[in-house]
């Protein structure tokens, strides 16, 4: 197989994820690129959407399944730059005080949405309520469980929304 093509379970995916983003007709707004690119398990920067035509303002222009697959062909094969599991970890180490495995749940939320690619409070809210155990009375949560949900070590847990 070449290496700018998909694989046939990966193009079934692609077209899945157009076909819920864009309807039958699997035609995407370019808003949605960076949603169809996660359900592809990429997870590029906004400025690496930008640069590969996610559009900025919703009706700007669309993006059909021809040209979003050069896209996550691209994506697939920069994604061994992509931080991991083990990376992530040793971040999260260096909040762990007294080094057992937990850290304050403020801390987290305030580095998801001050430090790099910086996180909307709906995104953290979002994060959360999918990969996050409940905090300790004393403010504490368990980083890695959450860690290996947000990697899909181990499967999210999908709370209900209240």
């Amino acid at each position: 197989m070449a290496a700018d093509t998909l694989k046939p379970k990966e193009l079934d995916t692609l077209e899945f994820a157009m076909e819920v983003y864009g309807g039958k007709e699997k035609i995407i707004d370019s808003t949605d690129l960076g949603a169809v690119c996660r359900a592809m398990s990429c997870n590029p920067s906004v400025e690496t959407l930008e640069k590969l035509g996610q559009g900025k303002k919703l009706g700007e222009k669309t993006l059909k399944l021809e040209d979003v697959v050069p896209v996550i062909v691209q994506l697939k094969k920069e994604k061994k730059d992509e931080g991991c599991y083990e990376d992530f970890i040793e971040c999260l180490k260096l909040y762990d005080k007294n080094e057992d495995g937990h850290m304050l749940l403020g801390e987290l939320q305030h580095m998801l949405s001050t430090l790099g690619e910086k996180l909307t409070d709906d995104q953290v809210e979002e994060l959360f309520e999918d990969c996050l155990d409940e905090e300790d009375d004393e403010g504490q949560i368990e980083y890695d469980p959450f860690l290996r949900r947000m990697c899909e070590l181990d499967p999210p847990l999908k709370r209900k929304k209240k």
